[in-house]
């Protein structure tokens, strides 16, 4: 717009415009704009982290590689260290302490090796799990993918580890009596189960983890408090043998512990359906699926507020 002044001069003034006096929420619905890493609805974001599963198969994969490259064994490092572990378990709990308990030594070895395997499956995946993107943040801040890849990430990286592992494990079940039997093809839905457990566990901690970087330091207490509840060394039954029977059943419903026995009566002859509390597989579903998706809801929600700040 333009008018004449009384000397004759043009002065010229803005059209008032159009988004004057227009919110931030209505110009960005007027221009169709988004914020940068805003959080997609439930379904999308699933189906993007679908899109990236070639990239989670191969960052767990290198990150499985990567992680014993400067030892001089190398990759087998992944078997020596859970072993190593029941060999030390062995001398304390089984030699000195005894917590066998009525246990011969061809159920009480099997049943030691396979609980500290298994329970370490758990206990690196939740230490991994609440460094993801702690540990992460160049990548995070750098590139943009669903976060929670690397949660899954990391558990897929435990998973292989184990499964390097079941080989010793089958050995060791083998060399002390406990020969294949169709009880063995348990072993499969139980690491699914206990996967989906995993990971729904890792990104609880992830996001944890990404606001509280200390939660790491405090990890390994509560881990380690946790493996002592569990009857990693020992049977829970056995060793509260007289105790209150819902102290008893409130330690065997715990999520290692169930894990742990599937994994025992699927392997070792002598590790009977009596050794398991009613319902463990209506229990082990439970909290595999309730877990798994809680933790995978609770990490969603704050899919924007990673890498920030």
């Amino acid at each position: 717009m333009s008018e004449t002044t009384h000397d004759g001069t043009v002065a010229v003034t803005a059209a008032p415009s159009p988004d004057e006096g227009v919110t931030a929420d209505q110009l960005a619905a007027r221009y169709g704009l988004t914020v940068s890493g805003a959080r997609p609805s439930l379904v999308e974001y699933v189906r993007q982290l679908w899109g990236r599963r070639h990239f989670i198969l191969a960052f767990s994969q290198a990150k499985l590689t990567a992680q014993y490259s400067q030892a001089k064994l190398g990759q087998l490092w992944q078997v020596a260290t859970p072993l190593l572990n029941a060999a030390v378990y062995f001398f304390i709990f089984g030699l000195i302490l005894h917590a066998s308990r009525g246990m011969s030594r061809d159920v009480y070895i099997p049943f030691l090796v396979t609980g500290v395997f298994v329970f370490t499956f758990t206990q690196s995946s939740v230490m991994s799990g609440v460094r993801a993107i702690s540990g992460n943040l160049g990548l995070v801040r750098a590139l943009h993918f669903p976060r929670a890849s690397l949660p899954v990430s990391f558990s897929l990286q435990q998973l292989q580890q184990l499964l390097f592992s079941m080989i010793v494990l089958f050995v060791v079940a083998i060399g002390f009596g406990s020969y294949p039997s169709p009880s063995w093809l348990l072993i499969l839905p139980v690491l699914v189960l206990q996967f989906l457990f995993n990971t729904g566990l890792a990104m609880i901690v992830a996001r944890m983890g990404a606001k509280t970087p200390d939660l790491a330091q405090l990890m390994p207490f509560l881990l380690r408090t946790w493996m002592y509840t569990s009857g990693v060394m020992f049977s829970i039954n056995k060793m509260l043998e007289g105790r209150p029977e819902w102290i008893v059943r409130l330690l065997q419903v715990n999520p290692a512990a169930i894990y742990m026995d599937l994994m025992r009566f699927a392997l070792i002859d002598g590790y009977g359906a009596s050794n398991l509390p009613p319902h463990v597989w209506v229990i082990a579903l439970f909290w595999a699926v309730a877990v798994f998706a809680g933790g995978f809801v609770y990490f969603w929600k704050a899919e924007e507020r990673y890498g920030r700040g």
